[in-house]
């Protein structure tokens, strides 16, 4: 029986997920303005099979049987109107085919709708950052068929897949000698001119040169030499039309830019250019290369437990594995690229890179070229470094609290928003800071929030704003941990303005201290009236040398979590230890000489609550009773009516 016949009578048809079904729609109506990119992106899914088998048959040379050298073929037939790609990789069972193209179970395609643009050539660039490039195949075919077996399993269980793209596709067991994926695109009639060997050529320098793997097609004959074949009969050759070289091996005088940002978009899944590259050859006790690039966009995945698409580990230069979450910590996620070992074994797994004294000599040599190199762009392209911060600031504020070794160096590179000019963007170094502080000033003044606005107009701010002091504005989620981890920078330390008692007495003349202490004494009883009526929701009350203009505000204990930060965990279901902040009140506010000054010790009290309950609100926490403080301010209201 032949395949074909075979296929058709075990055939399955079976309806695409409809989120595949919506990118096949994108597919074969958007996305025609590129449509050269679906063979990069076949070119690359047949690359990463080869990879696979590779690092499987480590530890199964089996898998390999006598099929030993791993390629990718590009071949066309203009009679039939059909482009070919093939490789002899891992292949893919029955369920791993409905998997990997009949649904689609990541994020991926949930970020990738949301993320298009209605720019077609925008649009058309994403499909392989997002994890769905075997669809781009559907640009220029009406139908496509896919051939494939398993490198686990024996000729009988090969798979025949196929579908012209409108919401079904068939699916058989078919007879496949060989092992790895076979996909042929049966072309639309507007699409011939691909039925081109110098078409096809071009788009796979521009596109897959880099691809370390060889990439045939059959040679190209010139007419004299196509009728002495015909003649002859003599069996096709095939020839390689990519430079299928390590690009990383070469030397950094050999590699031209483009090359670079080519091999940056295969490696790192991207559609745009990197920021920045390092590419290094180290010699010595290990010895290793690495080229790391730095996106200049963030992934769509940043921010996922299980992010893929890190470094990929390679030893002389077999590949390994990808994602090999031990080359770099947490807070360099989004760096891509290659790191190549001569020193460790072939047979490496993720457990033995655990506490691997070559690993962490590789770990620690290219977390200091990923700073160097940031550094360098910080001080060298300071517009460059704020692309850079704006995508990737918040990660970068995760490194002091992983990485106490590099803490100093990750500490120069971090920015934040500041008094100095009130504006929400993070362009002020830490240096910055310092260099402008004030005679006498030996912390650095900060305050987190859980917004800017809340940050700016915080009345902790109010007697720096007076005198003169710049303060660090904080308002990213990762603020409050990253403060609990930076102590310090260049001998200075780190002063919130919202937390434990305020000394100012270096940056104050004598004249304000004796008033203060006037205040003070002459605000004895009102403060302890209040705190006895806020007895059991403060742990103390006193006289603010904070405020200027405000009635009252909340402070919290030096070593305490900001309200907003204590609300989130709290609705995330974590237990948060029971504190009670100290009310600081203004005793020169109206609302505070009217307090002092009134008879009804009921009315005081009643007033105590409402300066505590919008303290809280001000700071960003939640009221245990909201009700009760609208039925007080309400009642307020009324009687100041009349």
């Amino acid at each position: 029986m032949s395949e074909q016949a075979q296929a058709e009578n075990n055939k399955e048809t079976l309806k695409f997920e409809s989120e595949v079904s919506q990118i096949l729609h994108l597919m074969i109506h958007s996305l025609y303005s590129n449509k050269e990119i679906f063979l990069r992106e076949l070119i690359s899914n047949a690359s990463d099979a080869c990879d696979k088998l590779r690092f499987e048959s480590l530890s199964n040379a089996d898998l390999l049987t006598d099929d030993t050298e791993l390629k990718i073929q590009v071949e066309y037939d203009e009679d039939n109107k059909t482009i070919t790609v093939r490789d002899n990789g891992i292949g893919m069972t029955r369920e791993e085919v409905i998997k990997n193209i009949g649904t689609i179970a990541k994020s991926g395609t949930k970020e990738f709708l949301e993320n298009l643009t209605g720019d077609q050539a925008k649009d058309s660039n994403l499909i392989g950052q997002f994890g769905v490039g075997f669809y781009s195949a559907f640009i220029v075919a009406s139908r496509v068929e896919l051939k494939t077996r398993s490198a686990k399993v024996d000729a009988k269980q090969g798979v025949h897949w196929q579908s012209e793209g409108t919401g079904e596709y068939d699916l058989a067991e078919v007879e496949k000698a060989d092992r790895g994926t076979e996909i042929i695109l049966h072309l639309k009639e507007e699409e011939s001119e691909l039925l081109s060997g110098w078409r096809l050529r071009s788009i796979i320098t521009k596109y897959s040169d880099h691809v370390p793997l060889p990439i045939e097609m059959h040679e190209e004959k010139q007419a004299g030499e196509e009728e002495a074949d015909a003649e002859t009969s003599e069996e096709i050759k095939w020839e390689v039309v990519n430079k299928a070289s390590s690009l990383w091996t070469r030397a950094k005088s050999e590699v031209s830019d483009d090359e670079y940002k080519e091999f940056y978009k295969h490696v790192g899944h991207d559609f745009a250019d990197p920021l920045a590259w390092s590419h290094n050859r180290v010699e010595g006790k290990t010895e290793y290369i690495s080229l790391l690039y730095i996106p200049s966009k963030a992934p769509f995945d940043l921010y996922e437990p299980n992010q893929t698409h890190g470094l990929k580990l390679y030893v002389q230069r077999v590949f390994i594995m990808e994602d090999a979450e031990k080359l770099l910590p947490r807070y360099l996620r989004f760096v891509r690229g290659v790191i190549d070992s001569s020193d460790l074994p072939l047979n490496v797994s993720r457990e033995i890179l655990q506490g691997n004294k070559v690993i962490d000599s590789m770990r620690s040599g290219s977390v200091k070229k990923v700073l160097g190199l940031l550094e360098g762009i910080a001080k060298k392209e300071p517009e460059k470094y704020q692309e850079f911060w704006k995508e990737f600031g918040k990660v970068i504020k995760e490194g002091p609290g992983e990485d106490f070794a590099n803490k100093e160096q990750i500490a120069k590179l971090l920015r934040f928003a500041s008094t100095k000019d009130d504006k929400e963007d993070q362009n002020i170094s830490l240096d910055d800071y310092i260099g402008r502080m004030k005679e006498g000033q030996d912390s650095i003044y900060y305050i987190t929030a859980d917004n800017f606005n809340a940050a700016k107009n915080s009345p902790h701010l109010e007697i720096f704003r007076k005198k003169g002091i710049e303060v660090i504005l904080m308002y990213d989620r990762v603020d409050e941990w990253l403060m609990g981890s930076l102590n310090e920078y260049d001998g200075k330390s780190f002063v919130s303005v919202a937390k434990g008692e305020l000394n100012l007495d270096k940056l104050s003349d004598q004249d304000e201290k004796e008033q203060q202490k006037k205040v003070e004494e002459e605000s004895a009883d009102i403060v302890k009236l209040i705190k006895e009526n806020l007895q059991d929701r403060v742990e103390d009350v006193r006289v603010s040398h904070r405020l200027t203009t405000s009635p009252a505000c909340i402070v919290l204990n030096e070593h305490d979590m900001a309200l907003y930060m204590q609300n989130l965990l709290k609705q995330a279901g974590q237990q948060m230890p029971t504190t009670k902040p100290t009310l600081e009140i203004n005793p020169s506010h109206p609302m505070l000489i009217r307090m002092n000054g009134e008879t009804d010790l009921d009315q005081v009290k009643e007033w105590s609550m409402l300066l505590f309950e919008q303290a809280i609100l001000a700071e960003g926490g939640q009221l245990e009773n909201p009700a009760d403080f609208v039925a007080r301010l309400n009642k307020i209201m009324l009687d100041l009516a009349g």
